[in-house]
């Protein structure tokens, strides 16, 4: 069900009036809302979940190649702490607070209009227009941002080529790996962002749109906040994409 256009507001061109009389797309302020609000949002996820992102990224990579004993989050977080210091848990944050703005943005941003696109040119809008949407923008949001995820990961893992900072990591790695080591492991990110996106967001649209029909619940903070709850978990699955992804970005520490 596409929104109407508001007054004041500039819709996407080319998009067609639908057999209501109303414009068939999404006004550009709500794509750029949508974009502000989302990257801003995971951004500030990030900012207080890094340390655990740090500590996440050392343990997946611990005795790569090998075999022993693993040990634990809590005997990591001491070790990391008393080695390197309080600061090494903020490890990579800048290239971590890009790729949230970037990836953020983009993974929601993006999953309107396409639903949109999908509307034109498929005319419906039912679970698998929304499943692609989604997997689309979650697949190029990741595409386009990997280059900051493996630096990223890099600088994590290296308190070394972090404390030169991202910028000289990012020339070292373009002039000793090539550039296309800044893509290293995009497949599995791809298909990993695919997943989630397609499954967080179509089934967040189809179980509002159900919210909205048999409840009284209207459009507002409640009616997301209840729809949030309601989402599926598939961390399992993309969990292992996850390690796959990490161990071809990692694959020089």
């Amino acid at each position: 069900m596409a929104p109407s256009s508001a007054a004041g507001e500039i819709p996407i061109s080319g998009l067609r009036k639908d057999k209501e009389g109303q414009m068939f797309g999404i006004p550009i302020t709500t794509i750029v809302n949508h974009f502000g609000t989302s990257g801003l949002s995971v951004a500030a996820a990030t900012g207080v979940t890094h340390p655990f992102d740090v500590l996440k990224v050392r343990l997946q990579m611990q005795l790569v190649g090998q075999r022993g004993p693993l040990i634990g989050m809590g005997k990591l977080f001491v070790q990391l702490v008393k080695n390197e210091g309080l600061k090494s848990l903020y490890l990579g944050l800048t290239p971590a607070l890009t790729r949230s703005v970037l990836y953020g943005g983009l993974r929601l941003g993006l999953y309107e209009p396409s639903k949109h696109v999908c509307e034109l040119a498929f005319e419906s809008t039912n679970i698998l227009v929304k499943i692609a949407s989604g997997a689309f923008s979650g697949a190029l949001a990741t595409a386009l941002t990997n280059p900051v995820e493996v630096l990223k990961v890099r600088l994590q893992m290296d308190v070394t080529s972090s404390s030169k900072g991202p910028i000289h990591e990012l020339r070292r790695i373009a002039h000793e790996e090539g550039v296309a080591a800044l893509w290293k492991g995009v497949g599995p990110a791809m298909a990993r962002a695919a997943a989630l996106t397609a499954s967080q967001l179509a089934t967040y649209d189809e179980s509002k749109q159900a919210l909205i029909r048999w409840t009284p619940l209207e459009e507002g903070f409640y009616l997301h906040l209840i729809n949030f709850l309601k989402i599926p978990s598939t961390q399992e699955f993309n969990y292992i994409l996850h390690l796959m992804k990490l161990e071809y970005n990692c694959r020089r520490c």
